[in-house]
């Protein structure tokens, strides 16, 4: 089953799942430190959290979760196919979880993925080893806001994830 991922930015990511817990009446799939993510079936909705104090109440960025690294493929050959401008990342680590995903960006520079989650990861995005150059997926942490984000057609990641 697919569902959309709306992923926000709170304050204070305690008050926020305590609310969002009785909102949907279903408790996090998952918590980490400044990170919660809801599975909820009705709506079929992955609801994910990232405290980001100051910015809280905001868009963080969209997606789609399907359930195969073959359903990936597929979103990314159709988006190109209609001439956006995709960014590939797979096996990458983002929102404590090992992902494939193809980033695109709507009209307004909103960052919206498509993703499989293959795993689960003890860390929230990929870390650059000492002494080795980021990646471009790497360069910027895992669901952070970019305050001016750039078209993914310049390669740089959409300043989001999971």
């Amino acid at each position: 089953m697919s569902r959309v991922q709306l992923a926000l930015n709170v304050d204070d990511i305690d008050a926020a799942i305590d609310f969002y817990t009785r909102l949907f009446g279903t408790p996090p799939a998952k918590v980490r430190e400044g990170y919660a993510n809801f599975a909820i079936a009705r709506p079929p909705l992955k609801l994910v959290l990232i405290e980001n104090p100051g910015s809280g109440g905001t868009l963080n960025h969209l997606g789609v979760e399907v359930e195969t690294a073959d359903e990936v493929v597929a979103a990314t050959e159709r988006l190109a196919a209609e001439g956006l401008d995709t960014l590939v990342e797979d096996q990458t680590t983002c929102c404590y979880a090992v992902q494939d995903k193809v980033w695109v960006h709507g009209p307004d520079a909103e960052p919206w993925e498509v993703y499989v989650v293959l795993a689960d990861a003890a860390t929230m995005h990929e870390v650059p080893v000492a002494g080795q150059t980021p990646s471009a997926a790497e360069s910027s942490a895992c669901c952070a806001v970019d305050a001016e984000p750039a078209p993914v057609a310049l390669g740089r990641k959409p300043g989001a994830c999971c």
